[in-house]
């Protein structure tokens, strides 16, 4: 039987090692402190992240890195992307041969701009050729309820890719292969930004027209950088593309969008992301965006405004006369 570890205790961690057992792999779920693995035992669930879902008998849980992972053909790092780094460097003494390394945060590094694969590649030097990338609509309360879903696992290496597609794919979740990493992993890590505002349009009943608009010109805004970074602009098309950005902006589950609907209501950044339990991943991955942009020489009007009302006290209202009064430009 194929033996899987998952780093991280996240919502998205335990639900991908859920979905890993579901697919008829043994999987193990490593938890930072021996309570923490403990009470997740105890109550057969991850009731701080994943309440109501109860574990399979295919997961179990420890507070060992190297009895987690020792083993695993595929390594699944399931942490938020300000953490990444740190992870990493935890668990390289820990990885043992040569498994498929997947990042399935969706997020930028803050300070460098860098994608998780890049991260990951620095970090685990010697596993860089299989590394991989998670992405797509995957909001992880409706994937482990068992709704059916589908995602995108993406690598340079078709063998890496065809093996996470192999241990993951179960008749709920459909996974798919793709080659273009750097396109997956911008799609997944920049629809946040656009969520959060995506997450204002709706807070402030400005109608559907405009939400529209607005995730149209946040896709393309994707496509520019990406493909600057060297992305196919297809992959944007895909469902690490408009399926997540769909996914994220519409959908009650994601963070994002509810981090630009209280902001919307006049509610404080801090205030907010104080009291949630989860990452909102587009907060810090729209300074990271920027810091991206800036060294491709793209332009990102609507990244540009969202850090101004995130960091710098733009009023919305402004944000959205900014955006409106653009001068007029061909589509495409």
């Amino acid at each position: 039987m194929a033996q899987v570890g998952v780093v991280g205790t996240t919502s998205w961690g335990t639900t991908l090692a859920i979905a890993a057992a579901r697919a008829g792999a043994e999987t193990a779920l490593w938890a930072r402190t021996p309570s923490e693995a403990q009470a997740i035992r105890g109550d057969g669930q991850n009731r701080r992240f994943l309440p109501g879902v109860e574990l399979p008998p295919g997961v179990r849980v420890t507070a060992s890195p190297s009895d987690a992972l020792g083993q695993a053909e595929m390594v699944i790092v399931a942490v938020p992307s300000k953490s990444m780094r740190n992870n990493a460097r935890m668990i390289r003494s820990a990885v043992s041969g040569s498994p498929v390394v997947v990042s399935a945060a969706k997020g930028l590094e803050s300070d460098t701009g860098k994608r998780m694969s890049e991260v990951l590649g620095e970090e685990l030097p010697g596993l860089r050729r299989r590394l991989c990338a998670l992405s797509g609509p995957n909001l992880a309360p409706e994937i482990a309820a068992g709704k059916p879903s589908s995602t995108v696992a993406a690598s340079a290496s078709r063998e890496a890719a065809d093996r996470v597609q192999a241990l993951l794919t179960s008749p709920r979740f459909r996974v798919y292969t793709n080659s273009d990493i750097v396109g997956v992993e911008l799609g997944g890590a920049l629809k946040n930004i656009v969520a959060l505002g995506a997450g204002v349009c709706d807070g402030l009943d400005i109608g559907d027209n405009a939400k529209a608009a607005f995730m149209t010109r946040g896709i393309a805004e994707i496509s520019r950088l990406g493909v600057a970074a060297g992305a196919d602009p297809m992959t944007f098309a895909g469902l690490a593309g408009i399926g997540d950005l769909m996914a994220t902006c519409s959908s009650e589950l994601s963070r994002n969008h509810h981090v630009g609907v209280e902001l919307a209501k006049g509610r404080k950044l801090d205030e907010i992301v104080g009291a949630m339990t989860h990452v909102a991943e587009g907060v810090d991955t729209t300074r990271a965006a920027l810091t991206l942009a800036a060294s491709l020489g793209v332009e990102m009007p609507i990244a540009q405004v969202t850090y101004g009302v995130l960091f710098q006290g733009l009023e919305i209202e402004q944000a959205i006369a900014e955006l409106m009064g653009r001068d007029p430009v061909p589509e495409w």
